[in-house]
């Protein structure tokens, strides 16, 4: 069944309302579990609706995964665009730092990130397609701009790619890996998380500065 784009504002806010509800349902139930007629339930649609807009239950589920890559992505698209031109390292990567770790560490990525890795044996293309748009796109951009920063002579990054993913995985990894494996409960105050960048970036520097 062809799959209907939204062209009306009302359009768009009904599709909207079927992806927020087709969430909670799949983090709740599982993909397995989770039935269209509980999704219909939830958004206050119909059956026919979901299938007008999204097709199949499989398709509702590709376009919830990458829906919610798209903010995330244009965050750090302008991101990168600032730590590229800078003249002044330390405080833009703590700013990149902390605009990182405050937008990996919602609850709405958070889930969606549990629901890849948990349907990953069974939608490995979707798998493979999160992490092209999703942690891999991050990774190429930040790598280009610390080998701007190295040609500029601010950074010393011989492989930059490789630079890339330890700032991010220094500057995310305690509050992500804490809270994908304890849930929806674990809540990090901002103050936290600045923290977690800003140590990050000392680390980060202390290896990397020209």
């Amino acid at each position: 069944m062809a799959v209907v784009e939204p062209r009306t504002g009302q359009a768009a806010q009904v599709r909207r309302r079927i992806m927020d509800a087709a969430l909670e349902v799949f983090v709740r139930d599982g993909y397995v579990g989770a039935k269209t007629d509980e999704i219909a339930a939830a958004a206050g649609a119909s059956k026919q609706t979901i299938y007008k807009y999204f097709g199949r239950k499989e398709s509702l589920f590709e376009h919830i995964v990458l829906d919610r890559l798209g903010g995330i992505d244009q965050l750090f698209q302008d991101a990168m665009g600032e730590l590229a031109t800078t003249d002044d390292v330390e405080p833009t990567l703590r700013a990149v730092a902390r605009k990182f770790v405050h937008a990996l560490t919602r609850q709405s990525h958070l889930r969606v990130r549990r629901l890849v890795i948990a349907e990953a044996g069974r939608f490995p293309k979707l798998g493979h397609a999160y992490f092209q748009a999703g942690p891999e796109r991050v990774h190429v951009a930040l790598a280009s701009a610390l080998e701007r920063l190295t040609e500029r002579g601010l950074l010393r990054a011989d492989e930059p790619l490789l630079a890339a993913n330890h700032f991010t995985w220094l500057v995310t990894s305690i509050p992500v890996n804490k809270a994908m494996f304890c849930g929806d409960d674990v809540r990090f105050p901002s103050s936290e998380l600045d923290h977690y960048a800003d140590a990050a970036v000392r680390v980060f520097l202390a290896a990397y500065r020209a």
